[in-house]
């Protein structure tokens, strides 16, 4: 049986947002603006802290785990064929070393956001597609979830290379990816989804996360 953490999107019923905004640009996240509206959050075990702060004058979201983990996420439809990049920034404010994260006990991140495409009621069908920022593993490295298996895409994008507190902006073409990570050609998502967490490893973590959106190019 896979864990709640990868099935929350077909355990939780809401309503699903379409995406109707401009066709080269898709709003998911504008923390900048201390807007969070239609952003929930479901917790696995314990809540992590999730709070809109000021950094450099600017409005984030801030994501504190104290052994906890817990998401926070939005159900939208994003039409991947007209909007296929994901962009968005963050900052590893706390490092957290949590062992073999190919592991049950060693499934924590400091910083993650990933995109699922939900099975509804065929749950089994549910997929994500993780990026990570990862103490053990390298840029670019992937591997299954120890709790989704296959279902459950790991990729680094960041890792213990890279500075505490410095803000990094990221770009990736999720049709692409998930073409290349899953072999199967998804034509759109059904949500986005934030989590720092650090339960398995019973360690702590913390990081900061800028606004998020779909663009064209």
């Amino acid at each position: 049986m896979l864990s709640i953490k990868y099935f929350y999107f077909a355990l939780i019923p809401i309503f699903l947002m379409p995406s109707l905004q401009a066709e080269n640009r898709v709003e998911i996240g504008l923390f900048s603006q201390q807007d969070i509206k239609h952003w929930k959050q479901n917790s696995f075990n314990g809540n992590t802290l999730y709070s809109l702060k000021l950094d450099n004058n600017q409005f984030i979201l801030s994501a504190d785990s104290q052994q906890s983990a817990s998401t926070f996420y939005k159900k939208i439809s994003i039409d991947l064929e007209k909007t296929p990049f994901l962009n968005w920034s963050w900052s590893k404010q706390q490092l957290i070393n949590p062992g073999v994260e190919s592991v049950k006990a060693g499934d924590d991140y400091v910083a993650r956001i990933y995109v699922i495409k939900d099975g509804g009621l065929l749950y089994w069908k549910t997929m994500s597609l993780n990026y990570v920022w990862s103490y053990q593993h390298s840029k670019f490295e992937s591997w299954d979830s120890p709790f989704a298996g296959s279902k459950s895409k790991m990729i680094s994008l960041r890792d213990a290379s890279d500075n505490t507190e410095t803000w990094f902006s990221e770009k990736r073409n999720v049709y692409e990816d998930l073409k290349s990570f899953t072999g199967k050609t998804i034509k759109t998502i059904d949500g986005i989804a934030i989590m720092t967490d650090s339960d398995n490893s019973g360690l702590s973590a913390k990081a900061y996360y800028g606004d998020i959106f779909f663009t064209a190019e």
